[in-house]
């Protein structure tokens, strides 16, 4: 898998795109992170971080819907913006007929209604993951920072979003892009301790 090209002009959807950090992002806030984009509309590009685990199980904030989520079962820490907010994703069954509760974001993958009972989805998912908070560009923003070199952007695997190692998932991402795109798994953390 490769890059995709950017320009200030891209019009093409950031929606199942990851946005990966590079090694010069500066913003601590994104620091090896990994983004899927789950939104993208006239007023800007709206992700969660994949790889921020916290250490709260869902149960504990959002009830029985601790019972769908997928291992590691806490809340991830979804971006710094509504940080009290939370978004859902699920991966839905094959077979899942349509529901309210469910809005496609890529083929299975979709944000959930949490203001429903849990138990008008849980038949349908093979799997969901809650996040507190998400990452937002207004327009523009995102294709510049791109354009900077603070992030790529590759295509997701439809495992990426529920993955059981998420501290892993910034370093697998680069890793699986193959030529020199792979040796940026193995940047340290803090190069001056190279």
């Amino acid at each position: 898998m490769v890059s995709r090209e950017t320009s200030p002009a891209r019009t093409e959807s950031f929606v199942g795109s990851l946005l990966v950090a590079t090694p010069t992002l500066q913003d601590p806030n994104f620091d090896r992170t990994v983004v899927i984009g789950v939104g993208h509309e006239s007023d800007g590009v709206l992700g969660v971080v994949l790889n921020r685990a916290t250490e709260m199980p869902v149960a504990d904030v959002l009830g029985d819907w601790g019972g769908l989520a997928g291992d590691p079962a806490v809340l991830f820490e979804g971006g710094p913006v509504q940080p009290e907010a939370a978004i859902a994703l699920g991966w839905s069954k094959a077979d899942a007929p349509e529901s309210e509760a469910f809005r496609p974001v890529m083929g299975r993958l979709g944000t959930l209604d949490l203001s429903r009972d849990p138990g008008e989805v849980s038949h349908l998912l093979d799997g969901m993951r809650v996040f507190a908070g998400y990452a937002g560009w207004v327009p523009g923003q995102l294709e510049s920072e791109i354009d900077a070199g603070a992030w790529m952007v590759f295509d997701a695997l439809p495992t990426d979003p529920f993955s059981t190692n998420p501290e892993e998932l910034w370093s697998m991402v680069w890793k699986r892009q193959g030529g020199l795109l792979s040796a940026v798994a193995h940047f340290p953390a803090d190069p001056a301790l190279n």
